[in-house]
């Protein structure tokens, strides 16, 4: 091949190259700009927000709206109750899902592979089938208005499931798990003392993602919750709006505290959570 038609290819590659490289930089500015509006938006009054064009650069009324969403909502109580519910729906999916994962992928017991097609099966159900059995159920136990009604019902996730049993069947020896066996291990005691140290991976990234959803719920909450010193933070936000005074520099500066510690946490464990899924996936 002569020298000339070498630098043809390495030119056409070094152009599809940065063609790419073009789309997902535009695609990204795409993607942040809902951001970028939300932060800047934050800092401006009612006002100034409604100029056309709207403001691109910070301004000077951060704590006049922050000052004003205080007031309107119990936002430091709700902002806690967001917290208290993510916790616990992490660690109980974490512990559900793992204990359901190993079951799956370690133990034999009758209608197992029926069992575990149900439970995938129900991953085909859209979300708001669930709303309606799911109210009157919370109702029936007496939890309307309770935070546990938003962590209990989807502890045991299909997804969680799916996930660690999949990262049980693949990074847990069976033979470990046979030995504990022989050697008269109980199976909570094989599950605590050796699967889970395995399938810290999986755990991380479940844990995650637990923690992201359940702090951006807004449908559950809405369907169970009555009263607004007991709501979410996504809920107690949606109480700013009206149909023509809207705060919206309120508005946006809550949303900004709400978004914060997400664009933390995955800024932190973004490569744990696309190493656990990957690792889950593949056997």
């Amino acid at each position: 091949m002569s020298a000339a038609a070498i630098g043809h290819g390495s030119a056409g590659a070094r152009t599809a190259r940065w063609t790419a490289y073009l789309f997902v930089a535009v695609g990204a500015l795409f993607m942040l700009a809902p951001f970028w509006f939300m932060f800047v938006f934050a800092t401006h009054s009612r006002s100034e927000i409604y100029n056309l064009p709207p403001p691109m650069w910070f301004g000077d009324d951060l704590l006049a709206n922050f000052r004003l969403l205080t007031e309107r909502i119990p936002f430091w109580r709700n902002l806690g109750w967001s917290i208290y519910v993510a916790l616990m729906a992490t660690v109980l999916t974490l512990l559900f899902c793992s204990m359901a994962g190993y079951a799956f992928a370690l133990m034999e017991f009758r209608f197992k592979k029926p069992l575990f097609g149900l439970v995938m099966a129900t991953m085909l159900l859209p979300s708001f089938m669930n709303m309606i059995p799911m109210f009157m159920i919370m109702d029936a136990l007496g939890w309307i208005d309770q935070q546990r009604a938003l962590y209990v019902p989807g502890a045991a996730s299909a997804f969680g499931i799916f996930l660690m049993r999949q990262f049980a069947s693949s990074a847990v020896p069976r033979e470990l798990v046979e030995a504990a066996r022989m050697d008269g291990c109980g199976e909570f005691s094989i599950y605590w003392r050796i699967v889970l140290p395995l399938m810290k991976p999986a755990l991380g990234t479940l844990a995650l993602i637990t923690f992201i959803q359940s702090w951006n719920n807004f449908i559950n909450p809405l369907v169970v919750m009555r009263s607004l010193p007991n709501y979410t933070l996504p809920l107690a936000l949606r109480g700013l709006q009206s149909t023509m005074n809207t705060e919206w520099g309120a508005l946006m500066c809550g949303s900004a505290i709400a978004t914060i510690p997400l664009i933390v946490l995955f800024a932190i464990s973004s490569r744990q959570l696309i190493a656990g899924l990957t690792s889950g996936a593949v056997k």
